[in-house]
């Protein structure tokens, strides 16, 4: 897992863009496929194509207005999941993204449950100490 630099996401530089594999399962933790998502610290939740999430049994519990890269917003339905990265799991929030998204997006809130950051040097994940 290499970063990249030099994207532009609403006129930001976004330094340190990677891809890692997550697992991505039912509310139960029952049932998990494994998939490939950028890291996204910009999105506030993991973006999944809703066919996936569908298909692991996940259904939509909500709908919430959410800020696209080109400014506009839309209606996305959210779910609850199981997310897991190198053998920790947590329960997490998932957005119901199109069928035909080019890549799915680990987003913030995942980050923050799996007690993850963003090495943007190295391009990696690491576990951080929480805060009380």
């Amino acid at each position: 897992m290499t970063g990249w630099m030099g994207s532009t996401r609403l006129g930001i530089d976004l330094i340190g863009v990677f891809r890692v594999p997550i697992e991505v399962g039912d509310p139960a933790g029952t049932r998990f496929e494994t998939i490939e998502a950028l890291v996204d610290t910009g999105a506030s939740y993991s973006v999944l194509s809703a066919s996936l999430l569908h298909g692991l049994g996940i259904v939509p519990y909500g709908v919430i207005p959410m800020t696209l890269a080109d400014g506009s917003v839309r209606e996305y339905e959210l779910g609850h999941a199981t997310a897991k990265i190198n053998g920790n799991s947590a329960p997490t929030i998932v957005v119901f993204g199109d069928d035909n998204m080019r890549v799915p997006l680990l987003g913030a809130y995942t980050l923050e449950g799996l007690a993850l950051q963003v090495n943007p040097v190295d391009g990696r994940l690491e576990t951080i100490v929480g805060y009380l």
